[in-house]
């Protein structure tokens, strides 16, 4: 939310060698209106800022006492993330290394759940004079490291500075300022290795956390320790949210095919088994799922990784519901079929079964297997609540295929004009399949269908 807001006041205190030897604060005019919901949580009102300088009017002053210096603060990635963006608006850069007293405390008391700065003040006896404004906030961090070195010893809280510090500490062959680029939304992130070669393709609803999850010491697998040495350069894609992301990952991995993705990239081999409506009952098919079309007309079910996969799951099937090969078309030949000299068909193929019983039980028996029908008359829009809050994006689908994502009528209406040029995708629908059976019914947009092309 920092790209988005802006900061209102500005509160520093520096500490030499563990003592106070400056305070420093000013509010700021963010150059747009408070919200309100700010304004109750902070006491700062729009009145209090229409006189006070710009960010650019005392940047100067925040990077004289800020530079060169930890930047520690409770919930840092917060703050620090404000203060670059305001920077970075500015055409200028700023990065320091960063100290998070909130994960300072749950490493030093992991017995505690909770480790807001209201909690510690209480838990640790401290006070605080101006709760929620920027020098108040500031002037209890050096009672609260305090706090934490009488608590757990001064050994014992240098060692886990440390480790904070550590934790977004990057590879060397990596720029060191990528922890702090970052963004802590959701969205997908591309490893790339030597060559500039496609390397990985990963989605996190926070990019920061997951990239540098990546590059941690503790919880990886050698497969990962060796991703993260080859890895050489990252680049990330925002989304609007987390099913976004999903679809981004979804797409890019079989558009570019990074050699570490293995589960999302096999699918063009892909098969389902197809029911077509005909005059006798319906034909049975094998069909590569790129071509199934589920939307009511036809019945899919799968899908399956080969052809012979898809035979030998409606031979299993045929087996456990006594059901007729030759009716089905997987038996060549006139007369009865093998399994009926066996007592293993009802007799579907010599007409002691009537067809449409057996087609029933056909239908029954692969009902698991069923991709759904598409629930619509048409593409809908499915609306996604971006996480920054700054609105909503529009992912357009059609027939269980993810046409996009749009933010204006103009681009609904092109994504929705190129529906025939999108195949069918099996991981696209499971995604779409789980979000569409728990979406709220006012976030689903019932668009036209697309304009015939000459």
């Amino acid at each position: 939310m920092a790209v988005h807001h802006r900061v209102i006041e500005v509160g520093i205190v520096l500490l030499d060698d563990g003592a106070v030897v400056e305070r420093w604060s000013s509010l700021v005019n963010p150059g747009q209106r408070i919200p309100p919901t700010i304004e109750q949580f902070t006491g700062i009102s729009n009145e209090m800022v229409v006189d006070a300088p710009s960010f650019d009017d005392v940047r100067t002053e925040v990077r004289r006492r800020l530079e060169g210096r930890l930047f520690v603060a409770h919930n840092a990635r917060f703050d620090y993330g404000f203060v670059r963006n305001e920077f970075r608006r500015l055409g200028e850069k700023f990065s320091a290394p960063v100290l998070c007293t909130v994960r300072l405390s749950r490493l030093l008391f992991a017995e505690h759940a909770r480790h807001n700065l209201d909690t510690l003040i209480e838990r640790h006896g401290l006070e605080c004079s101006q709760r929620h404004r920027a020098l108040g906030d500031a002037e209890v961090l050096p009672a609260l490291l305090a706090a934490f070195e009488r608590t757990a010893g001064s050994e014992r809280l240098q060692d886990s500075v440390q480790s904070v510090l550590h934790e977004t500490r990057l590879p060397p062959h990596l720029p060191q300022d990528l922890a702090d680029d970052l963004p802590e939304g959701p969205g997908v992130y591309l490893f790339r290795g030597e060559g500039d070669a496609l390397l990985y393709v990963g989605k996190s609803r926070n990019l920061r956390s997951r990239v540098l999850a990546h590059f941690g010491a503790e919880h990886r697998s050698s497969k990962e320790a060796k991703l993260a040495r080859q890895v050489r350069s990252v680049e990330w894609r925002e989304t609007g949210g987390e099913l976004g992301a999903l679809l981004l990952e979804s797409r890019l991995v079989k558009e570019l095919r990074p050699s570490a993705n293995r589960q999302l990239r096999g699918s063009a081999g892909l098969h389902c088994i197809r029911l077509c409506p005909g005059p006798d009952g319906p034909a049975v098919e094998i069909v590569p799922l790129a071509d199934a079309d589920p939307t009511g007309d036809e019945e899919s079910y799968g899908p399956f990784r080969t052809a012979r996969d898809a035979t030998r799951a409606l031979e299993g099937k045929a087996r456990e519901a006594c059901l007729c090969l030759k009716t089905m078309g997987l038996e060549p030949g006139a007369g009865s079929c093998f399994g009926h000299q066996l007592g293993r068909c009802r007799g579907a193929c010599v007409g002691k079964e009537p067809r449409a019983l057996h087609d029933a039980r056909l239908r029954v028996a692969l009902s698991t297997l069923r991709l759904k029908p598409w629930p619509f008359p048409g593409p809908i829009g499915l609306k996604e609540r971006m996480v920054s809050g700054e609105g909503t994006v529009l992912h357009v689908i059609d027939r269980w295929r993810h046409l996009g994502t749009a933010s204006d009528e103009a681009e609904v209406a092109a994504l929705v004009d190129r529906s025939s040029d999108v195949q069918f995708d099996p991981d696209a629908y499971r995604i779409l399949v789980k979000c569409i059976e728990r979406v709220a019914p006012r976030e689903v947009v019932l668009l036209a269908a697309a304009r015939s092309r000459a």
